[in-house]
């Protein structure tokens, strides 16, 4: 507290923990007490101070955002005071005080809710992960914090994203810039920003989520690490980063049930990373681009959506799963209905070929999943697979798809592949120009 007295500017408190990052990663490491309170870079529950940041939303994100931004600190930017300045000027609230003034209406996220409260201050909270505290860059912490609520002060500028998933998303919204350091490798990215990001030196490899590079997170004064539910299966990692006083945001867009759900996270980002306005209009776009598919009647089609395994198993989705569910949002059945909901999480299976003929024989469709073993480029490197396809239905008809590489990192594309889907149902013969995601076996 002492230095934050010092020094009020809050650039000047991350290049001092930088000069300060090899020595506390070294104690922490070494499984030494009071490692918590030395490492800095996040706010503690109690009020003390942040380098995490985020955003403002509320129940009509666009109009509230301009309301917050454009009254009490207009004339912020004329006054030559720091956003730090401001801050530590503005008295600061007491949270029991505090009451939501609204709340993001969503329309099929379920994973995270968003509450809004005056001053521009949000309350996320995401489903069986946390809440989060985001507060204004001009704005104090409130007094009284509770420990159960990790405070994140704006502006998140020095990101740790180990969720691939949200990189597309933080895309969309001109962001790449916060995310300085990825969980991924340059050659395991498909969102183009990212690549080019990597490429250009401004996105640096930290390590994969479950064996990050401490030292070098550190160093570049990481104020918020966004990782996927993967964080789960290594629990030690997150109590590691939260030792080091860096706060954890489990992204759990994955377990949206309603495919579009996912896309929506888009705002939950926009909150983040002062965006809301255009976060909304990116979403409601994509929304009105599939007014009318998901209003018009089924195809009365069938389509399947899988892969063969090196060991000549095929793995499909589970009916449940939201690849299956945007067939049906394109007005197909998906099959096999009969995929075991087996009791664990995956929401994929592998069935013998000789179960998948009886079942997916007679399908109108197929659409071949090229992410775990790379695109094809024709029918006859299908066939070459297993024999017993040339027996298909969709095969004697070519109706045989394909999926490109990119589709899953994409998550703003969910909405074009629902619409490649209703082409391919509909059309004879989609114009390929059309096409985004998926492309014909011949």
């Amino acid at each position: 507290m002492v230095v934050r007295r010092m020094m009020k500017n809050r650039e000047e408190l991350k290049r001092m923990r930088k000069l300060l990052a090899v020595g506390v990663l070294m104690v922490c490491l070494a499984g030494m007490s009071g490692c918590a309170g030395a490492a800095g870079g996040g706010v503690s529950a109690s009020g003390s101070e942040s380098d995490s940041a985020s955003g403002v939303v509320t129940s009509e994100p666009a109009s509230a955002s301009a309301e917050v931004s454009g009254t009490e600190f207009s004339g912020l930017e004329n006054s030559g005071e720091s956003a730090s300045d401001a801050a530590s000027k503005t008295a600061a609230p007491v949270w029991s005080e505090m009451q939501p003034e609204g709340s993001m209406k969503l329309l099929y996220a379920t994973q995270f809710t968003v509450d809004v409260y005056e001053g521009g201050y949000e309350l996320i909270q995401i489903q069986d992960d946390g809440k989060y505290l985001v507060v204004p860059e001009t704005m104090p912490v409130p007094e009284g914090v509770p420990d159960s609520i990790t405070v994140l002060q704006k502006p998140l500028d020095h990101v740790y994203l180990a969720a691939t998933s949200a990189m597309d998303l933080i895309a969309a919204i001109g962001r790449t810039d916060r995310i300085t350091l990825s969980g991924t490798k340059e050659s395991g990215w498909y969102v183009e920003a990212a690549k080019e990001a990597m490429k250009a030196g401004t996105l640096t490899y930290a390590g994969k989520y479950s064996a990050p590079d401490y030292e070098k997170i550190l160093a570049d004064g990481c104020d918020l690490a966004v990782e996927s539910t993967m964080i789960y299966h290594t629990p030690e990692v997150k109590e590691q980063l939260s030792q080091l006083k860096i706060p954890v945001l489990v992204e759990r867009s994955s377990y949206e049930e309603h495919p579009l759900g996912r896309m929506e996270w888009i705002r939950l980002y926009g909150v983040l990373f002062d965006e809301e306005e255009k976060a909304e209009q990116l979403f409601k776009k994509n929304m009105e681009a599939l007014d009318g598919v998901l209003s018009e009647q089924p195809a009365g089609k069938t389509a399947a959506f899988f892969y063969i395994t090196s060991n000549g198993a095929v793995n499909v989705r589970k009916p449940g799963d939201y690849v299956a569910k945007m067939i049906g949002l394109a007005g197909g059945s998906y099959v096999p209905q009969t995929a075991s909901e087996e009791e664990n999480a995956l929401s994929t299976m592998n069935m013998q070929m000789e179960a998948f003929y009886a079942s997916v024989k007679d399908a109108d469709y197929l659409i071949y999943n090229s992410t775990i073993d790379g695109e094809l480029k024709s029918l006859n490197e299908l066939l070459a697979k297993s024999s017993l396809l040339a027996d298909f239905k969709a095969v004697k008809e070519g109706n045989v798809w394909c999926t490109e590489k990119n589709l899953f990192q994409e998550t703003m594309g969910l909405g074009d592949m629902i619409l490649d889907i209703r082409r391919i149902l509909t059309e004879e013969n989609p114009d390929p120009a059309e096409m985004v995601y998926l492309y014909r076996l011949e």
